[in-house]
């Protein structure tokens, strides 16, 4: 009587025969991954030329950091002698200085108004996918060409001095790269002005996470836009704010096509950055070994300023 119930009823069979197939062989060698050992080889061509052109290289520089080289023929060992020059040579101190208030003034203004640009082209205005792209448009942009052009702007008979000559602040003749101080400020306004668009486009992908309708429920609560922004929106951005910062440090304190367009590191090297200095002792006095020795106390700088700053962005869990 059961079996005449299994076989007459169409449901039961075709379960029946289904579940026979899942136990065949050819279910079980479809069960089998493609690869057997995962798909983690996948990535070893990118593995592979980052080792070689990042970590092998560096190593190779820092060898050369400790030797004479000049860049052609041989070279003696000299131990830490390129080092003991470095705090002692005015032009790498006053260097600092310069990369410090770049990197800095870089991280908060690029952070600041990104945030702003995109809290303001989140979800209100029609017209938010084009001006979203007109600000990214500088983004995609060679830097040294962006800075040539801003170089014209601050250029004696430029666009600066004509729209101050044109509303009487000043006589219009101002050599604004000449300034040491405003040497340094330029290359911050055109590193900052081509890298909005990159920290807008980011904070609009984290506040892409944030729910209208938990906004909306504080909204309904009393809570104002400040208190909904500090207690919603950036615990909800936390990453966001993370890559953001991360990129912004490393970025501005790799400064270095803004400086040799508009002012090659002058006047006096009142705007050099540990970038210019290195490119000057290796490729035009041709201390390979001096410019390796400032590049390895550069990466190492960059390293642990990386390190600190993902450590203060970091995602707090629980159980931090």
């Amino acid at each position: 009587m059961l079996e005449q119930t299994a076989t007459g009823n169409p449901a039961l069979s075709a379960k029946g025969k289904g579940s026979k197939r899942k136990l065949g062989p050819r279910a079980s060698q479809k069960s089998k991954p493609l690869f057997k050992y995962g798909y983690w080889w996948w990535a070893l061509p990118g593995l592979l030329a980052v080792l070689g052109v990042h970590y092998i290289a560096t190593f190779t520089g820092a060898v050369y950091a400790f030797t004479d080289f000049s860049g052609i023929g041989d070279f003696n060992w000299v131990g830490f002698a390129n080092f003991e020059r470095i705090f002692i040579d005015e032009e790498v101190s006053g260097s600092i200085g310069n990369t410090l208030f770049l990197a800095f003034g870089f991280l908060i203004l690029t952070n600041i108004i990104g945030l702003l640009f995109a809290l303001g082209l989140n979800r209100v205005l029609k017209t938010r996918y084009i001006l979203r792209t007109i600000l990214f448009l500088p983004v995609v942009l060679a830097s040294i060409s962006v800075s040539y052009i801003w170089r014209y702007i601050f250029a004696p008979d430029g666009a600066l001095n004509s729209l101050l000559l044109a509303l009487g602040i000043s006589d219009g003749t101002y050599v604004w790269l000449a300034d040491p101080t405003f040497a340094r400020v330029s290359i911050l306004i055109v590193a900052v002005w081509q890298n909005i668009g990159m920290a807008m486009v980011i904070y609009l992908a984290g506040l892409a996470l944030v729910p209208a309708e938990m906004e909306e429920a504080a909204m309904l609560d009393g809570a104002g836009f400040m208190r909904r922004f500090w207690s919603i929106t950036v615990p909800m951005i936390q990453p966001a704010i993370a890559i953001n910062t991360t990129l912004a440090l490393t970025s501005g304190l790799k400064i270095f096509d803004q400086v040799i367009a508009l002012t090659n590191g002058g006047p006096f090297g009142a705007s050099d950055t540990l970038s210019t200095v290195i490119y000057r002792n290796t490729f035009q006095y041709q201390e390979y070994g001096y410019g390796a020795s400032i590049a390895l106390l550069f990466s190492v700088i960059i390293f642990f300023a990386a390190g600190l700053q993902l450590f203060l962005t970091r995602d707090r869990g629980v159980n931090d």
